[in-house]
Parts: structure tokens; C-alpha cells; sequence
């Protein structure tokens, strides 16, 4: 296991602990998720090694690799699935003109799919050979291995988008600078992730499907990750809350708890409500590029 010693935001030393959450998809583990005690921010720690942490992510229940249907959730999933690809991409039309894409964290190429049928010209990046395989396959888009994105020329795409993928990055300061770096400077950043400050996150508290650990190495509050990203040249412009995603992960946080289904879209009903409050289970929020790196 990895002991990570300065906070990922602040650099500070000094950790208190949060909670210890179970890896209910596949070791069973659990995981320590600690609250830097200067700026607040909260990360897994410690963490698998980096040549073993692929090995969490082996799962047909892992749905952005699998693209499994099996059982009632996963199901659901991938009929929302269909509608919040559109939607992404009407809200990168609306953001920028240029047609030069890339997606990090890119899975089983559905959203890459949906951006080619819409005139992009897209490029995936994807850690596991697997998924690579089935987006091509099953999708007819063209994703390549982690390693590609060092490779790519300064000032390259319009837009970079990372659905759900900034929480996993294992070289975070690396990869952002690499995505600064590869962004033109009129371009956008786009990026999904949890919200632990949600009313869903509060309610669930250890069950919280959406800590999943250990494959998410941090856990975001909007103030965490604007003050992150300003350190590495970007300005947050916009947010757009992904209302779906809280009936999602409280459903499956409800199976993680007590296997009370009917009670997992109540919460992420009541989540969606108090979202001014609180914020919502996951949202989207949008960068603009402010310094070259």
C-alpha cells in the first residue's frame, strides 16, 4: 500500500481521519478516507500500489468497463445512459465552437461514439485494454493506453472532457499539467465528478456507493476542486448538476445498506430537492484555460 504524505490540493501534512468505507464491488477492503486539516480536502489513504490497483477494477459490476445489464441497477443505468450522452454533447456544442476532442478516462466508448456521430473528431484515452477492445469492437471508436496522452502535441484539442474519471487519476499533478498543456488555449475543460457535500453523501454517510473505493482516490466539494484546478491554470466557468445520478448511486447505496431498494430513488428525489443546500449527488463543471503551464 501506498502512504500518500502531502495533501493532493495544499500539499499539507497533517490528516484526520474521515471514515472507513468497504469496497462492496470487488476485494471487500476497506479503505481509510482521511480530511486534510488545513484546506478540508478528503482522499483515500492509504492506497493500493499503482501496479496493483488495476486489479480493482476487474469486475463485470464495474459498469464503465463491463457495460454489464445484469440486475435491475445496472439496467437502469444503461437506459439513462442514452439520454445523458446527448446531453453532454449538447452542452460541449453550446460551450465550443472547435471539433477536436478528447476524452480521458474513455471506458467503453460510448460517449466517443455519440460525439463521432455528432461531427467530432475524438480520441480516447483508456487505462484498460478491455474496454479499449469492446469501444472498438462494439463501438467503432478509436481509444489508446494511458501512456499516449504524454505523447500529444501542445495546444491539440478544443475540448478535453473526463466524465467521472478525475477521482481515479493516480499521477494527478502529472496529468494535469499534461492536460493544460494539451488544451488550446480557447478550448474547455470538462469535468464530472461526485459531490460528497450532497444530501445523498450526508444521508449514506460509509454506504455513499459514489466513495467507492479504493478505485476513487479523491473525493470532491465544488470549493475543493476549484481551488485544485486554479493551481494548475484553469478558472471554473459553470456548473451543470447531473440530476440522474443521484437516484443511481442512491439506489446503489441503498443496496450496500440494507437492500431496500424503494427507498434509494426517495433519497435521490430528496437529494435533487435540497440540492441548492447542498449541491447535487454529482455535477459537471466547466473550466476555462487561464495560464499556460
Amino acid at each position: 500500500m501506498k502512504i500518500i504524505e502531502n495533501c493532493p490540493v495544499c500539499q499539507n501534512t497533517a490528516f484526520k481521519k474521515f471514515l472507513k468505507a468497504r469496497d462492496y464491488t470487488v476485494s471487500k477492503e476497506k479503505f481509510d478516507i482521511v480530511e486534510c486539516i488545513n484546506c478540508g480536502f478528503h482522499f483515500t489513504n492509504p492506497i493500493p500500489d499503482k501496479e496493483k490497483i488495476g486489479n480493482y477494477y476487474k469486475s463485470e459490476k464495474y459498469i464503465s468497463h463491463s457495460s454489464s445489464k445484469k440486475g435491475l441497477i445496472n439496467y437502469l443505468y444503461n437506459v439513462v445512459r442514452n439520454k445523458t450522452l446527448k446531453n453532454k454533447v449538447k452542452w460541449i456544442k453550446h460551450e465550443v465552437a472547435g471539433r477536436n476532442l478528447l476524452d480521458i478516462g474513455s471506458g467503453t466508448g460510448h460517449f466517443l461514439k455519440e460525439t463521432k456521430e455528432n461531427g467530432f473528431n475524438s480520441l480516447g484515452i483508456e487505462p484498460s485494454q478491455d474496454a479499449r477492445e469492446f469501444a472498438h469492437s462494439e463501438n467503432g471508436v478509436r481509444s489508446v493506453p494511458q501512456e499516449e496522452l504524454y505523447k500529444i502535441e501542445k495546444n491539440s484539442f478544443d475540448v478535453i472532457t473526463m466524465w467521472h474519471v478525475l477521482e481515479h487519476i493516480y499521477d494527478l499533478q502529472k496529468d494535469l499539467r499534461i492536460v493544460n498543456k494539451i488544451l488550446h488555449p480557447s478550448g474547455k475543460l470538462f469535468i464530472a465528478v461526485p459531490n460528497m457535500n450532497s444530501f445523498d453523501a450526508r444521508f449514506y454517510k460509509k454506504y455513499w456507493a459514489a466513495y467507492d473505493v479504493p478505485r476513487h482516490l479523491y473525493h470532491f466539494k465544488q470549493i475543493n476542486l476549484s481551488r485544485l484546478m486554479l493551481d494548475y491554470g484553469f478558472k471554473l466557468k459553470k456548473v451543470i448538476p447531473m440530476k440522474y445520478d443521484a437516484y443511481y448511486i442512491s439506489m446503489l447505496s441503498e443496496k450496500y445498506r440494507s437492500r431496500l431498494f424503494f427507498l434509494g430513488p426517495i433519497v435521490g428525489f430528496i437529494s435533487n430537492r435540497l440540492a441548492k443546500r447542498f449541491g447535487y449527488s454529482s455535477q459537471l463543471y466547466i473550466f476555462e484555460k487561464t495560464t499556460e503551464l
